[in-house]
């Protein structure tokens, strides 16, 4: 399986409202419950109404439009990563799945995802 890496820094980030979100930005990624509205963007996009923010993401894309029927695979990924005390933070979209390491952890997670037979783009 063909993952990308994104050479970007992201922040997950809690917003009061959307009105300063950059929706036209090439990475923005929103989420709204009956609880929160969240984000992950750009570091350098975070806006100004903000009530909390967690800097220094990485991300990997996988590659390709995945059909609906496809199972387990952003388990086995998460799987993989964990055993090795990586933790992820995923977003799905209608094509694919993107999942964000800490910068920390992002070489290690580049040596563990080769070894282990994903090529990474």
């Amino acid at each position: 399986m063909k993952l990308k890496k994104m050479d970007y820094s992201f922040s997950v980030c809690k917003v009061k409202d959307y009105s300063m979100v950059d929706l036209e930005s090439e990475y923005c990624f929103i989420g709204k419950t009956d609880e929160e509205k969240s984000l992950v963007c750009f570091t350098e996009s975070v806006p100004n109404n903000v009530i909390s923010c967690d800097n220094n993401w990485r991300a990997f894309r996988i590659e390709g439009t995945l059909d609906f029927s496809l199972i387990g695979i952003l388990s086995e990924i998460s799987s993989l990563l964990a055993e090795n005390n990586i933790g992820i933070f995923a977003v799905s979209t209608f094509n694919t799945d993107y999942f964000f390491v800490k910068e920390k952890d992002f070489q290690k997670a580049l040596n563990v995802l080769s070894v282990n037979r994903y090529e990474i783009l």
